[in-house]
């Protein structure tokens, strides 16, 4: 297929490396030496690109398989290192944990949230949310107001600031950052975008969070073999 043109490696073994590094926390020289035992010889930054490449590539085709949100929106943002600096990583999911979006910004104001807000609502825009549960950032309370004033979220959509509430997107960071931890920082905002959406939606695709997925790894394989036309 013209995705994978000019590669001279298989489709299969591409996406095994994408799908092993976004899913388990694993370095990229580690991966390369566990393909080496498998007898294919991989370099590193071979790895590298092809996650860079394909990644967003997954995001972008599962999303018809992403299914129902629930209207209860619990909305954080955590902290990822990019070029040594501290940047901002929004994120928000539903009540059951399931993922709606996630935008990797290096400001945390009004502009940052009402962009990331935005790209919420069109992900799930046949699900729009009945609440957005907060923590106390007041550039939530500005995106939020923004939006409703022009149209685009309805006036009784609750907007609520509760940290026990949104112990569920805590503890999805949490999850988030084992698997963020052995690439030891980003080098550019671009690579860091890119990465982390990988890891955003290899993790949506492990805990069972789309349509069509069948258990255990073997419904994972297929469905994102599937994705790239190479499942029946």
């Amino acid at each position: 297929m013209d995705l994978f043109k000019r590669r001279r490696f298989l489709v299969e073994i591409i996406l095994l490396c994408v799908r092993w590094y976004c899913k388990y926390g694993i370095s990229y020289r580690d991966l390369a030496e566990m393909m080496q035992e498998r007898g294919t010889n991989v370099n590193p930054s071979t790895i590298f690109r092809w996650v860079q490449r394909y990644a967003p590539e997954i995001e972008r085709r599962v999303r018809q398989y992403q299914g129902h949100r629930s209207g209860s929106w619990r909305v954080d943002e955590t902290y990822v290192r990019v070029g040594g600096q501290w940047r901002y990583l929004f994120r928000a999911v539903d009540k059951h944990g399931r993922l709606i979006a996630s935008m990797l910004s290096d400001r945390r104001n009004a502009g940052a949230a009402y962009r990331f807000l935005r790209k919420a609502l069109r992900a799930v825009r046949d699900y729009p949310p009945s609440s957005i549960t907060t923590d106390k950032l007041a550039s939530y309370s500005k995106a939020i107001l923004r939006f409703q004033d022009e149209g685009l979220l309805p006036k009784d959509v609750e907007h609520r600031t509760s940290k026990y509430m949104n112990n569920i997107i805590e503890a999805d960071h949490g999850a988030l950052k084992r698997v963020i931890r052995p690439t030891r920082g980003f080098q550019t905002m671009k690579t860091a975008a890119r990465t982390l959406t990988g890891f955003e939606i290899m993790g949506m695709i492990r805990r069972g969070h789309c349509i069509q997925r069948k258990r255990r790894a073997t419904g994972e394989i297929c469905l994102v073999n599937k994705l790239f036309g190479l499942a029946a």
